[in-house]
């Protein structure tokens, strides 16, 4: 009895705990509190230069690249250096009459000079466009296209005052790049550079247009330099190949870098494709630039000269001189007259104006506005070419000069011979050949060390020269006779 008794009262204790904690939560339940602890939350990083509203919108240049890069080749060319020496102990007759000079020079054969650079194909039948110094003293040109296809280039023209040369290929339905406009570039945007640095084929490099219209001052004088800067990276092998905005479009040819080292050091120069467009159509019509000229000598307006004229400011292209029988002359413009713009577009450096004005050619009218006494002024002036007319300048070929007229050799007298190739002189008139003692008959056999089998393997060669050109022959009597030609003459 004494255990049913305390099992009874221990089961009635549990109940009314449970009945008073139950009782105590419904009618005297205290109020919640809440606890608040602080979170740390790290704000996401972005790009300073770019506005908080387009984080995370960075420009995809995957297509610009890829519909670029098939249109860029490889430029390689092969050339032949200045004579080279051997040097011999001092002669004393020698230096009795010139001074002591150590060692008498020896002339020897040129040894052979490789170069490489790139190059932009502009048609899909073969025109590709690039700088004129990786094409100058070349005679032989070779293409390579990014799918490996190798091809034998001819220079159809050059232009040293833009730095800009125009090659023709043998080929068809080619990748090509459209020209963009480098007019509406903005300091800022993306650009890419396409090419061959350190024979490094189809190399992409990204950076910004950094400045326009710069002039470096690295084509010398009667040179027109409007580069566009930019910080892609550009390196020795770049030189023609193609900087390409967003788009894939073309808007400047890669011409030089800034640097100390001879690489890359964060500055790059371009020629705006509106340079190159008007060049190359030129030279595709007329084998010769046709550049349109003011006829005026101009300078920058810098701080001393707004203080010596007693200028507002320094806006506008200073006229220091005023060509006699040039445009500028007849259309009324004077010496110390400013240039504020061309055809509505202001001008504001001389890269500038030269620039908007090489886009035309003898015979066009330029609309130029003038600050004269304070006062702006309008003039229309045409322009007029390098020998003071509107006149298209011809190209005269330089094989002409040579006085002579060429045919086919035949396969029998190669055999009789004992020649592989060859090009007869077929007659001989008043030029170089006349002059150097070559007669009717003589066979060319080698130009400059290049294997001659017709007047188009000849042409190539002399078009390519500066000096001299070295002819190795055969007459038909079977004497072989070699003609050193000085074509500067």
């Amino acid at each position: 009895m004494n255990a049913k008794h305390v099992f009874t009262t221990f089961a009635i204790a549990i109940i009314s705990a449970f009945i008073g904690v139950f009782a105590y939560s419904k009618f005297f339940k205290p109020k919640a509190e809440r606890i608040e602890v602080p979170v740390h939350v790290e704000q996401a990083a972005r790009y300073a230069s770019l506005p908080a509203a387009s984080q995370g919108a960075l420009p995809d240049l995957t297509f610009a690249a890829e519909n670029s890069v098939h249109a860029v080749v490889h430029v390689m060319t092969k050339g032949r250096s200045t004579a080279s020496s051997q040097s011999y102990p001092s002669n004393p007759l020698f230096e009795f009459f010139f001074g002591p000079r150590g060692f008498y020079q020896e002339p020897q054969q040129p040894q052979p000079v490789m170069g490489a650079g790139s190059g932009v194909i502009i048609s899909n039948d073969g025109f590709i466009v690039t700088n004129n110094h990786v094409i100058e003293n070349a005679n032989e040109i070779e293409v390579t296209l990014n799918d490996k296809r190798t091809f034998k280039a001819v220079k159809v023209g050059s232009d040293p005052s833009t730095d800009l040369a125009l090659l023709k290929i043998d080929g068809s339905d080619l990748p090509y790049m459209r020209y963009g406009n480098s007019d509406v570039l903005k300091i800022g945007e993306w650009a890419l550079a396409v090419g061959n640095p350190f024979n490094l084929t189809s190399t992409v490099t990204a950076g910004i247009i950094s400045a326009k219209s710069r002039s470096i001052q690295i084509l010398g004088q009667m040179s027109i330099e409007a580069f566009l800067q930019t910080d892609a990276a550009v390196n020795p092998g770049n030189s023609g190949g193609a900087l390409v905005n967003t788009r894939g479009e073309l808007i400047g040819i890669n011409t030089a870098i800034a640097s100390r080292t001879g690489s890359f050091a964060g500055y790059s120069f371009a020629i705006p494709v509106s340079i190159v467009e008007k060049v190359v159509a030129d030279l595709m019509e007329f084998g010769e630039v046709q550049r349109g000229l003011l006829g005026v000598n101009i300078r920058e307006i810098d701080n001393a000269l707004v203080q010596e004229l007693k200028l507002d400011r320094a806006n506008g292209v200073y006229v220091a001189e005023v060509i006699e029988g040039g445009g500028a002359e007849a259309a009324g413009i004077k010496a110390g007259d400013i240039i504020t713009a061309v055809n509505g577009d202001a001008v504001n450096s001389v890269p500038q104006l030269q620039e908007r004005v090489s886009r035309h050619r003898p015979g066009d009218n330029l609309q130029i506005e003038i600050i004269r006494d304070g006062k702006r002024k309008p003039f229309t002036v045409t322009l007029r070419n390098i020998h003071g007319n509107t006149d298209v300048v011809k190209s005269a070929s330089r094989v002409s000069v040579l006085g002579a007229t060429f045919e086919a050799v035949s396969d029998s007298e190669k055999q009789r011979l004992k020649i592989r190739n060859g090009l007869k002189v077929k007659s001989v008139s008043s030029g170089k050949f006349r002059d150097s003692g070559i007669n009717e008959g003589y066979i060319i056999t080698q130009a400059n060390r290049v294997p001659i089998n017709s007047e188009e393997d000849l042409n190539k060669v002399v078009e390519v020269l500066n000096e001299g050109l070295f002819l190795t022959g055969i007459y038909p009597n079977g004497r072989v006779a070699y003609y050193a030609i000085n074509l500067q003459d």
